[in-house]
């Protein structure tokens, strides 16, 4: 790191050491030990521009303050049908860990339909898992592999995306938002598998609004990705859905010991577990019996997530209105023979 980089880190330093004690706690709580580092990510996202790091990081501390982020583990959601059917719907886990010690958090992007909760309990659930990341795993991984971890690997996998993703444009643009607001450069590599026309598509448009640093994070594989995955993980890490060319879709084609968006698998169990136990180390002011979302005030997307949503929605309503033509005409043809 060059000298220009280290006095930018000082000055944020600084500018830190000013703020008032509440944001200071939370700060702690974020940065885990590693305050430098923490700091060294809100500069990635900023240029390097200190001035707007620090609003960056500042904003991020009052957003952790008062949507209470600090107390996310300690607030499961309830009843346990209820959170069977956001993991039904919202498919993430963890698959393993990278060679390196990054966790390996699986995605199914194709067949996640977030349609069996509100909003308000995918964006908690999102939130805990990124929490239980930074506050759990990755201190874990740190221990265990004896170097500073503090990023993951994602693999999303686009198996079954469809037309309908238009209605979860909005959620995922939510969720992204809050993940570039307050967990900048937390992933090392996101790697696509499965892809089918329809991403293919979207990418083309959507990858020249991106920054040069996302672009150059995002790495589109053949098929199922299985061959290159093995470059960076073992076998026993690589989420279900890599495991096999052909494999079909990515939910239903393990079991729940090795489907890793499942409630069942060890992750989910884990993670469930933690903040069960959380919970019960909180003073209950009141049992909690009811059902309750943790509200979680949902930002504004900025200019450019704005921009790429609505590249996303006009190309898939192109894609759409070709695929409805090519269908009449293929009826048409049909007819007529």
């Amino acid at each position: 790191m060059g000298t220009a980089s280290q006095d930018a880190i000082k000055q944020f330093q600084a500018l830190m050491d000013d703020v008032d004690e509440p944001l200071k706690k939370t700060f702690q709580n974020m940065h885990q030990g590693y305050p430098a580092e923490t700091l060294v990510r809100f500069l990635k996202a900023r240029e390097w521009n200190v001035t707007k790091a620090h609003k960056m990081l500042v904003d991020c501390l009052n957003w952790r303050i008062q949507n209470e982020i600090d107390n996310i583990l300690t607030k499961p959601i309830i009843p346990i049908n209820l959170y069977r059917a956001v993991r039904d719907s919202q498919l993430i886990g963890l698959s393993g860990y990278s060679k390196e010690g990054l966790p390996v958090f699986a995605i199914g992007v194709g067949l996640s339909t977030f349609d069996k909760a509100s909003v308000h309990y995918y964006v908690q659930s999102h939130i805990q898992i990124n929490e239980y990341r930074d506050r759990v795993l990755l201190p874990y991984a740190t221990k265990a592999y004896g170097r500073h971890i503090s990023t993951c690997v994602k693999v999303l996998d686009m198996t079954g995306l469809k037309f309908s993703a238009l209605s979860q444009i909005k959620l995922l643009t939510t969720i992204s938002t809050i993940d570039d607001l307050n967990y900048p450069e937390k992933t090392e590599t996101y790697y696509i598998v499965n892809a089918p026309y329809i991403f293919s598509s979207c990418w083309k448009v959507v990858k020249p609004l991106l920054q040069e640093r996302t672009r150059r994070k995002v790495q589109v594989l053949q098929g199922c990705g299985r061959d290159e995955l093995l470059k960076i993980m073992d076998y026993a890490s690589l989420p279900h859905f890599c495991k096999r060319e052909g494999s079909g879709s990515s939910r239903h084609s393990a079991n729940g010991a090795d489907d890793c968006f499942s409630l069942d698998h060890a992750f989910h169990q884990e993670l469930f577990n933690y903040i069960k136990q959380q919970s019960m180390n909180m003073k209950p002011v009141a049992p909690i019996i009811k059902q309750g979302s943790f509200h979680v005030d949902l930002p504004e997307p900025d200019p450019e997530g704005t921009k790429i949503a609505l590249t996303i929605e006009s190309e898939l309503h192109k894609l759409e209105d070709r695929n409805g033509l090519s269908r009449s005409l293929s009826g048409m043809n049909m007819h007529g023979n």
